[in-house]
């Protein structure tokens, strides 16, 4: 086995080792075997609620376990056919080891993360909402380029997205969007995305072919279910109706279907107009606002817990967290990790992992710290 080969091998089993650690395989079978008995109970819907939370805990324990299971054997495999090839001499067989070796190494790393991800809400689906800065087209344009490469992010992931709503630009782009991605640790794969996002490019907007900068801010939040309980005041909210802006079809631009409504004490904003219903329209901007409090919550519990051992997650304009220059040479750099990549079009296209747990590592790191 060559060295380099030999040090991807090294490097998944000590992915497999802190998984091992972290998921302890015998207890989670015992602990998945007693949540099949709840679930296989005759009263178990009974209770709704709880219900849901057991079958929550399954989900996660068994796809755990899968890709615990499924990383080991794979190992096993691909050294097995690495010998194979070695000893008889075949380098296509020895490539073909190697070659997945390589991926299983990426996915080991990835898995490794995961399993750090043991926040109050990491398991649930996330918001994403997205609005233009300063500047007109360009940064509206630019938002609609971000809401893009987190559809394609999740997708690639194999997470569900839904659009939210869109407030579109008047020429092009969309002043705000906000996108729901659901699937497990949805959130906790995203939460490190919050934070304003530049972009430097020639300007397809500009006769003049000049080069622009342009802004863009990304709130992450948690979608809550109904076992955390949000309580709202009447009197602390304002809900206006207004009509939907969108591609056309029956009801959209016609009547006042599109719902907004503002929590006055934190100032905090949501809007709903993808159903044509203003009812679900507005059932679901007030699960957005529950989140969108839940999640200040968490973020107020982090800081207190932080204190001043870790930066904080502001999300004002003057807190960049990542740059993308297109022109005048192409690079995408994290101003916290200082992980970089040469491949803009792939990073818009949702290649967005190393820059993701890098921030992961970085913010798992301080908390164990504080």
């Amino acid at each position: 086995m060559r060295a380099e080969t030999e040090s991807v091998v090294n490097e998944i089993k000590e992915s497999l080792s802190l998984l091992r650690r972290h998921l302890d395989p015998d207890k989670a079978r015992e602990r998945l075997s007693a949540l099949d008995r709840e679930v296989e109970a005759p009263n178990f819907w009974n209770d709704t609620r709880r219900a849901q939370g057991v079958m929550r805990e399954r989900q996660q324990i068994e796809a755990s376990l899968s890709a615990y299971d499924r990383i080991s054997r794979d190992l096993d495999d691909n050294v097995a056919l690495l010998a194979l090839g070695e000893e008889e001499g075949d380098e296509s067989v020895v490539a073909e080891a190697e070659g997945a070796l390589n991926k299983l190494r990426s996915e080991a790393h990835t898995r490794e993360v995961e399993a750090l991800l043991s926040g109050e809400a990491d398991a649930n689906d996330a918001y994403v909402e997205i609005h233009a800065g300063a500047g007109g087209t360009e940064s509206q344009d630019w938002a609609q380029m971000l809401m893009r490469m987190y559809v394609r992010w999740a997708e690639a992931h194999d997470y569900k997205v839904e659009i939210m709503g869109e407030h579109y630009g008047e020429e092009a782009g969309i002043k705000s969007g906000t996108i729901l991605v659901k699937g497990n640790n949805a959130y906790g794969w995203l939460k490190t995305e919050s934070g304003v996002h530049r972009l430097v490019r020639i300007s397809p907007f500009d006769s003049n072919a000049r080069r622009h900068t342009s802004f863009a801010s990304v709130s992450v939040y948690p979608a809550i279910d109904d076992t955390i309980d949000i309580e709202i005041d009447d009197k602390d909210v304002r809900i206006d109706t207004y009509r939907s802006s969108g591609a056309g079809g029956q009801h959209v631009n016609t009547t006042d279907s599109a719902v907004r409504i503002t929590h006055i004490p934190t100032g905090i904003v949501v809007t709903c107009q993808n159903e044509r219903s203003q009812h679900k329209n507005r059932a679901t901007a007030w699960a957005m606002l529950r989140a969108r409090l839940y999640e200040a919550e968490l973020k107020r519990r982090e800081e207190e817990a932080q204190a001043a051992a870790a930066a904080k997650s502001d999300i004002g304009f003057g807190h960049q967290i990542r740059s993308y220059v297109l022109q005048p040479y192409q690079l995408v750099k994290d101003l916290r990790t200082g992980v970089e990549s040469t491949n803009p079009s792939a990073v818009l296209d949702g290649d967005l992992d190393r820059f993701i747990e890098a921030a992961l590592a970085e913010r798992i790191h301080a908390d164990a710290k504080a």
